[in-house]
């Protein structure tokens, strides 16, 4: 039994939509209430299933005959049998197309009458029987019904409940198949708008952290050890960069998916006098699709899109990755605030920073939905297929896992602090100016090559002496080349070796400083914080 609300206040709601045990709706004209007051929670049961058998005075469809005729059921003669009812709707989910469903459905009569295919009066009662149901839907009120299978039928057939045969015009030179594309490419608009905004608010607080530190040295990683120093608002605004990619790949995608299939009906188009521009300008789309075919069978628009998403979770996951390390006692460069972390069930010590070891976790369901998109695709002969209906749950799954992703990132950005004493007491070990050891050599005339060898063996004695590369004495260093002068000393050191940085993007000060200013303007970002 649906639509039956039972608040935990003693106030009971009844509505008059009965379902019966084979979870077929019976739609009831007007609600019912039901209200009253009891302590004893049994009492309120009974009264309540007595309340349920008195307002149901039509019989369980439980039988073949007992089903609503199908609006496609012209040429059948027996209903479909519950198990293939049950395995084939899709409503359970595709009902999150309601609102691009009834967008589709406007223009389309407005265009249809435009043409002269139906009156501008049943127009009229059309669009304001959808403007009710779209009302019924954000309110909770409408009952939506498996036996009608998925949100485009619920709607129609509810719209011929409501405003009578006006609405048997609506579905006029249209299919399903066009109308299911068009309702995906305009949702798939409105989810990339949204990936877009919540790509943009990561940014924004990455770009407010490193902000908030700067002149912050960190040790520089490849293969996982150290190698050169880099500034920390440098590192940050590489995970910034790698995200303004990620909204260029969205932004790429909406440009190719922004074309309307409206009016490709099954996959042949009609031979009604219709106006596929106009449906694809009032519905904000590039133009109509050129080929009927193409409109109603490929989906390389989601396929784009998931692909983007999954680029976008693996940036991520390589943050979560980097922070979970650095929040380690082992590193200790980094402490998120308890607003962001969770303890441990039986460790009273333990501070995890569980949000971006998810991050670091969700990225396999959103790859996860790519591959699942791209093996139910790539056998399917063209036009369209039943099969392109499993399209649905992945991209939705997709798609809200990333907007989480990217969320909780810009979340746990704003409650995490760098650990400069720590940091800065890590920062001699590992030998992070030899790079900038041999640039000195290189500028003095020396080889790279053999410079890279003349400051190899500079490392070796200073291991073998337990000391860093400024220790050394000029001595040392000229029994491994007399090239080396006094001035050697202002290469060597972790802060002397980030101002010999200055390539462009490099991480010298004053291109990092550039970096940041880029940036400020670009997201709009007050400096005064």
């Amino acid at each position: 039994m649906e639509s039956l609300l039972v608040s935990s206040s003693t106030s009971l709601s009844i509505s008059a939509t009965i379902f019966s045990p084979s979870k077929h709706a019976l739609i009831l004209p007007k609600p019912q209430n039901l209200s009253f007051s009891s302590p004893n929670s049994t009492a309120r049961l009974a009264l309540l299933t007595c309340a349920a058998q008195q307002m149901s005075n039509s019989p369980p469809p439980s039988t073949a005959a007992a089903k609503e005729v199908k609006l496609w059921g012209g040429r059948f003669e027996e209903s479909v049998t519950d198990a293939v009812e049950k395995f084939t709707e899709s409503i359970s989910f595709d009902k999150a197309l309601y609102k691009q469903d009834i967008m589709g459905s406007k223009a389309h009569a407005s265009m249809l009458a435009k043409q002269g295919l139906m009156s501008d009066s049943d127009r009229d009662t059309i669009l304001k029987g959808l403007e009710e149901i779209e009302r019924q839907i954000e309110a909770g009120e409408f009952l939506w019904r498996t036996d009608r299978e998925d949100v485009h039928m619920n709607i129609e057939a509810a719209l011929t409940d409501l405003v009578g045969e006006p609405a048997k015009k609506l579905h006029t030179a249209r299919s399903r198949n066009d109308q299911v594309a068009t309702d995906f490419r305009l949702w798939c608009r409105d989810a990339i708008d949204s990936i877009i905004s919540r790509i943009e608010n990561l940014q924004t607080a990455l770009v407010i952290l490193a902000l908030q530190n700067e002149g912050l040295i960190v040790p520089g990683y490849t293969h996982l050890q150290r190698a050169q120093p880099v500034l920390l608002q440098h590192l940050l605004l590489a995970y910034v960069e790698q995200l303004e990619r990620d909204a260029g790949r969205l932004l790429d995608c909406r440009a190719r998916l922004n074309f309307c299939p409206l009016g490709a009906c099954a996959l042949a188009g009609t031979g009604l006098p219709i106006d596929r521009f106009m449906t694809s300008d009032s519905l904000g789309f590039a133009a109509p699709m050129r080929n009927s075919i193409d409109a109603v069978s490929d989906r390389d628009f989601v396929l784009e899109l998931l692909s983007a998403n999954s680029i976008t979770a693996v940036h991520l996951s390589r943050l979560g990755e980097e922070w979970v390390l650095w929040a380690s006692e082992e590193f200790g460069f980094l402490t998120p605030s308890d607003s962001v972390s969770t303890g441990s069930s039986i460790m009273p010590q333990k501070k995890n920073p569980d949000p971006m070891e998810l991050v670091r976790g969700k990225s396999a369901r959103v790859i996860g939905d790519l591959v699942t998109l791209l093996v139910l695709c790539k056998g399917l002969p063209h036009a369209y297929n039943r099969d392109l209906q499993e399209d649905k749950e992945p991209v939705f799954d997709s798609v809200k896992t990333i907007v989480g992703m990217l969320e909780v990132s810009a979340e746990f950005a704003q409650n995490v602090a760098f650990n400069r004493e720590r940091i800065q007491k890590a920062l001699p070990a590992g030998h992070l100016d030899a790079t900038t050891l041999a640039d000195y050599l290189v500028k003095k005339g020396i080889p790279f090559r053999t410079s890279h060898d003349i400051v190899g063996r500079s490392v070796a004695l200073c291991v073998s002496r337990n000391c860093e590369l400024q220790d050394l004495s000029l001595d040392e260093l000229n029994s491994l080349s007399p090239v080396f002068d006094k001035d050697v000393y202002e290469f060597l050191g972790v802060e002397n070796s980030i101002k010999k940085f200055r390539s462009y993007g490099s991480t010298g000060s004053e291109c990092v400083a550039g970096q940041l200013d880029y940036w400020i303007d670009k997201l709009n970002i007050s400096r005064e914080r």
